[in-house]
């Protein structure tokens, strides 16, 4: 369907909260035309006192996450506050999703994608109403783009502000976490996306359907990619071919947390850093605070980059970190503990100190005396550990039953750490195939046991992520991992724990075959942690603003939440030594055209005797109930695997008044490639 151009809908909207300052918000529907046709879809949040021949900058946010009805309450608080302050806020839905034209492309960050995104960004720039000048901005895949668009260097494109987002593929997207397989609700929720029509007409003519029910689901493309390389670095150019500014905010319970020090320390333009207690979210919105705003930041970011004005923003520290404190573990929303902190990168005083692990369990300073530790591998063991390197977690007591765990003596003073921990295990597998994970604790006088961080490694990835090659079993090797970047204060009377495992099911797939793994302890070669330790205190930063009111669209509600991070509960059969993970999340909307409903559900299974024989399914279902019919697309994951191969099964499925109106299938075995 297309979109009519740029003069078709004007809404003037106003104000919630006026301020001196206010331009107010005009919303404008239109459409950006590609060189072979293709219309992509877009909406302008235009200051509404914009006069003839004024112009001003542009920040745009592109994604597939559908802008008139999934997303349309997020975009609204963010780009309707751009607008009040001078900015056209830009929505654009990517190629063949939502109300955009043409066929999807085959991935995430594909090539298609890049090149429509420059040429949206030029499109930008020429308009009578543009300075010419555009910035980008986005959460996760809007934060993926940002960079990924950076690295290209479109000359219109002036300034970055990334949140929760990574350049590192392969290792830390949610297909392959640290190289290793991963199935979570992404790809029930992408996959059925796919197959969606653009809101509210939701047309059903048979080039439509043909083009997005029958699209190829990109889980399928994925599981074919089971090592690094040409696939998963093609969205990727270097981060030294940066030349613009980029404002990054990362929380340190997100998964994709690690980028911010690799671009401190490789981006040779300016690059300033905000690390808070938050997970995959916005600092205003995170189910963890203390919550902040950084949409008057974002703002004052811009406003230098983009309009030119002497407001400092250069000067500011080049990170702020939250400083967490130790707390006791639970997932609930909270306030983490902590304090906030202004330093550089690396962060001033930091000093690199090493712990050993040493015989009967314990974490020590000085190297101790040369003995060995055996791990009878659990496939099952991980699930209080968390889906991925984010959230808050539970008391880690039960995985760390299934890990070889090793403590130090309670601290005589408190111990701060801020950074990436650096571990070396020197270790062998009796079988060809193993996984390492190392997670750092924090254990209460009272014996609660806190998650800080982790990391995991393939064992077959120990030198190359592209060039994977099998253990050979009893071989010793040297294994680096590095955790993932975090803050932290033990207090004085606490312990810290480092725990190793061979499993983190069900965030990440099991290796196949039953093992014993052992651990080469004392000396100075020894397995050990390095932890970079930093002041307990340090220089406070310009106090953040408490979080504005989000102002919200006229006529839309939401009635229930984001579906991840979801409910979970898990089923171990002690006896037969088999367990299932049942994951469930829900989500909800509702328009001036209807409602919208969606559900997702993953049941991961797994056996201790037999990890071979793993399975996952996933089921997506969004009803979409309009004034003259009810919409209902499915879609139906069934992941499993033995000892060489993965089974793959999917289906898509549209209903109309709960009769099949079409129906597509996919089946493919695919070779395990050392995973």
């Amino acid at each position: 369907m297309r979109i009519p151009s740029l003069a078709v809908a004007w809404l003037l909207l106003a104000a919630t909260s006026a301020q001196a300052d206010d331009h107010g918000v005009r919303l404008i529907k239109t459409s950006i035309p590609m060189p072979d046709g293709v219309q992509l879809a877009a909406t302008l949040y235009m200051p509404a006192d914009l006069k003839a021949g004024q112009r001003v900058p542009v920040l745009l946010e592109y994604l597939p996450y559908r802008k008139d009805d999934d997303d349309a309450v997020s975009d609204y608080g963010h780009h309707a506050y751009f607008a009040r302050h001078g900015y056209v806020g830009v929505r654009v839905d990517i190629r063949g999703f939502g109300n955009s034209a043409g066929a999807q492309p085959a991935r995430e960050y594909s090539a298609q994608e890049q090149r429509d995104g420059e040429r949206v960004i030029a499109w930008l720039a020429r308009q009578r109403w543009s300075s010419g000048k555009v910035g980008m901005l986005g959460i996760s895949w809007g934060g993926f783009n940002s960079i990924q668009m950076a690295m290209r260097r479109p000359p219109a494109l002036k300034a970055i502000l990334a949140v929760a987002a990574t350049e590192a593929l392969f290792t830390e997207d949610v297909h392959y976490m640290d190289g290793i397989m991963h199935v979570d609700e992404f790809e029930v929720s992408m996959d059925l996306d796919q197959g969606r029509s653009g809101a509210p007409q939701f047309a059903l003519d048979d080039d439509t359907l043909a083009r997005r029910m029958d699209s190829t689901p990109w889980s399928l493309d994925y599981f074919r990619h089971q090592r690094n390389g040409a696939f998963w670095r093609a969205p990727i150019r270097r981060l030294e071919d940066i030349q613009i500014p980029c404002f990054l905010i990362a929380g340190l319970q997100d998964g994709y947390r690690n980028s911010v020090v690799r671009m401190l320390e490789q981006v040779p333009a300016p690059v300033h850093v905000w690390v808070g207690p938050w997970n995959h979210d916005f600092p205003n919105e995170s189910i963890y605070g203390p919550r902040v705003e950084w949409r008057d930041q974002a703002v004052r970011w811009f406003d230098h980059w983009l309009k030119g004005i002497d407001n400092g923003v250069e000067h500011d520290p080049q990170v702020v970190f939250y400083q967490q404190h130790g707390h006791p573990p639970g997932a609930e929303p909270q306030d983490v503990p902590g304090e906030w902190r202004a330093d550089s990168w690396p962060p001033a005083g930091v000093k690199s100190v090493s712990w050993f692990l040493a015989p009967n369990r314990q974490l020590t300073p000085a190297p101790a005396a040369a003995a060995t530790d055996h791990l009878r591998y659990v496939p099952s063991a991980g699930v209080e550990a968390g889906f991925w390197w984010g959230e808050l977690l539970g008391d880690q007591r039960p995985v760390d039953a299934y890990s070889l765990t090793y403590d130090s003596a309670p601290l005589e003073q408190d111990v701060a750490m801020l950074g990436r921990a650096r571990v070396r295990l020197v270790a062998s597998a009796d079988a060809p195939l193993a996984d390492w994970f190392v997670r750092l604790e924090d254990i209460a006088e009272d014996g609660r046991v806190t998650a800080i961080t982790g990391a995991g490694l393939n064992g077959a990835q120990r030198q190359s992520t592209d060039r994977p090659e099998p253990l050979v079993p009893g071989k010793e090797y040297r294994l680096d991992i590095e955790l993932y970047l975090s803050s932290w204060v033990w207090t004085r009377g606490h312990r810290i724990r480092v725990a190793i495992s061979n499993a983190q099911w069900p965030m990440l797939w099991p290796t196949p075959y039953p093992m014993t793994t052992t651990l080469r302890l004392g000396g100075i070669e020894g397995s050990s942690i390095s932890l970079p330790i930093v002041p307990i205190h340090g220089r406070s930063p310009t106090p953040f603003a408490q979080p504005e009111e989000v102002e919200k669209p006229s006529g839309i509600t939401t009635t229930g939440d984001y579906a991840w991070p979801g409910t979970w509960t898990l089923e171990r059969d002690e006896t037969t030594g088999r367990s299932t993970v049942t994951w469930r999340g829900t989500s909800a909307l509702r328009f001036p055209w209807g409602s919208y409903e969606h559900s997702e559900q993953l049941i991961y299974h797994v056996d201790d005797a037999h990890p071979a024989d793993s399975a996952v399914e996933g089921d997506g279902e969004s009803v979409e109930k309009l004034a003259d019919r009810v919409l209902t697309y499915r879609g139906h994951l069934r992941f499993t695997s033995d000892a060489k191969t993965f089974h793959y099964a999917y289906t898509r499925e549209l209903l109309r008044d709960g009769s099949v109106l079409r129906t597509r299938s996919w089946h493919e075995d695919i070779p395990r490639d050392l995973q």
